[in-house]
């Protein structure tokens, strides 16, 4: 008597376990998505991880990065679950049938993700890791490359394919495919087409300095500090903000991105001390973060007028 071959525990659970990464996933991306539309900050354990989530490249067509992953990860998990919700013994074609096609869209899924997600890596460590060294690491994004990792590993192992050549080739096609769109997005960050000469536009700074603010900018500027930041550095304009109009023209101001206009990344990068934005070096000090005028002032050893008219 012929012994009835068991179903590896693996192609059993596989599904539960990629839903269950899935919905993981959901949850990484559900928090950065409502802190960017909510205006809100991710809680970051490296100084330099708000700084990935608030780069341009944290926004895709307009939107947050992380809603799009939040949609991908839903869509898996719907994939992942979805043949489960059917009675094998009252409807089993509707089962087979969805089992099939839930399959492939689980494969075509993860390897999507998890080419976006490596590309999303190497940007990570070259333009933030290299220059800024641990600080640059953004520990949220690292979770999702693992969880669209584990993903495809669970969908190429969790069931018994039939075509492993036709797989591989539907792999590539989908790879390839992910790759081009993502080197085109990033060209798109990196050189916007109407700003290739002078560098990315900013954010005007849209507050009226007083003599006070004017006068501690051109101190700061005389005793020879520097302000080190990125055009698209949400906290930096916010110091601006605090200087105000023409005060800001004033900052001894250091643009640190490489696509930024007049940008002088290699001291950036030959600074170690500047592990944020905005970081201020003032009489051989460091200070990172936005700091308030009143700050600036005493570090500064300014003796003008502090009747500085913007609060933070």
């Amino acid at each position: 008597m012929s012994r009835r071959r068991q179903t590896p525990w693996l192609h059993r659970q596989s599904r539960k376990v990629i839903g269950a990464i899935a919905l993981l996933g959901a949850l990484n991306t559900a928090y950065l998505t409502a802190t960017r539309l909510f205006g809100g900050e991710a809680a970051c354990p490296t100084s330099g991880c708000q700084q990935v989530l608030s780069s341009p490249y944290a926004t895709l067509f307009g939107q947050p990065l992380a809603l799009f992953g939040l949609l991908a990860y839903l869509g898996m998990a719907a994939f992942a679950f979805a043949p489960l919700l059917v009675n094998p013994d009252q409807n089993k074609t509707l089962r087979t049938s969805l089992d099939n096609t839930t399959w492939l869209l689980l494969f075509a899924g993860s390897t999507a993700m998890l080419v976006f997600s490596g590309y999303l890596m190497y940007i990570m460590f070259s333009e933030f890791v290299v220059p800024f060294g641990a600080a640059g690491i953004c520990v949220y994004c690292i979770a999702s490359a693992l969880f669209a990792l584990a993903m495809f590993l669970l969908t190429m192992f969790g069931r018994a394919w039939e075509d492993v050549g036709q797989l591989i080739f539907s792999g590539i096609l989908v790879g390839a495919v992910v790759l081009v769109g993502s080197l085109g997005w990033h060209n798109i960050i990196k050189t916007p087409p109407s700003e290739a000469v002078n560098g990315p536009s900013v954010p005007p700074v849209t507050t009226v300095s007083g003599q006070a603010e004017v006068e501690l900018a051109r101190h700061l500027k005389r005793i020879g500090a520097k302000m080190f930041g990125a055009y698209w550095c949400p906290h930096c304009h916010d110091q601006k903000q605090l200087f105000g109009q023409p005060a800001a023209a004033e900052i001894p101001y250091i643009e640190c991105a490489p696509d930024g206009a007049n940008s002088q990344t290699a001291l950036c990068r030959a600074t170690p001390q500047v592990t944020g934005y905005p970081t201020w070096e003032i009489n051989g000090q460091f200070y990172s973060g936005t700091q308030t005028l009143e700050q600036l002032a005493k570090a500064s050893g300014y003796q003008g007028p502090t009747n500085f008219q913007i609060s933070p």
